[in-house]
């Protein structure tokens, strides 16, 4: 029985990330920045991303400790230094309110994965995109992107939070397919 081929997922350019990105920084709106940043960074899911508490963050290493994610597993995954101190202020600001979690609503309550949907769907009319932003694609984006700056599956895989660096190998298509239009723009101008 021959097996049908898997559709490989949509995987927004860097264009597309850049044009989302300026509408959440147009909005003005600091704690929305902060979750995208946080999805962004640490590719967390979003059932993982509203159950972080503030104590999971630790700001000196710069990681984040991911509690029962996927298949009840616990990662830890890091996130760019430079990120550090806009995340201290997003902290400091919660710690005023006393709630645990890093994303919580005016009610502290933390965030819900739907409402964690909407805000990043918004977020993709804003910026003109001509379909959601669901935050699974920021997650194939972020992949992809390692994939193409040559960082090996050995190096993703403990806190892609993928069972097997066999998993992997989807987001290395998808690098591919990238790589054959930079190979196809370089072989026009070879020589022969």
């Amino acid at each position: 029985m021959q097996r049908t081929p898997k559709t490989l997922p949509y995987v927004p350019s860097e264009d597309e990330i850049r044009r989302y990105y300026t509408a959440v920084w147009q909005a003005r709106r600091a704690g929305d920045m902060v979750l995208i940043k946080t999805i962004l960074y640490t590719v967390a899911r979003v059932a993982e991303l509203v159950a972080i508490r503030i104590d999971d963050v630790d700001l000196d290493a710069c990681r984040i400790r991911i509690t029962h994610g996927k298949g009840g597993k616990d990662r830890v995954v890091p996130f760019p230094q430079t990120f550090r101190e806009t995340l201290t202020l997003h902290i400091a600001d919660r710690r005023k309110t006393a709630g645990p979690f890093l994303f919580e609503s005016s009610w502290k309550k933390p965030y819900s994965t739907r409402g964690v949907r909407a805000l990043l769907a918004r977020y993709a009319g804003a910026a003109g995109l001509p379909h959601n932003m669901p935050p699974h694609r920021l997650r194939h984006f972020l992949f992809t992107w390692l994939k193409t700056q040559g960082i090996d599956d050995a190096l993703i895989q403990p806190y892609s939070g993928h069972a097997s660096r066999q998993s992997l190998e989807i987001y290395s298509r998808l690098a591919l397919t990238d790589a054959q239009a930079s190979y196809d723009q370089a072989i026009a101008r070879f020589p022969v």
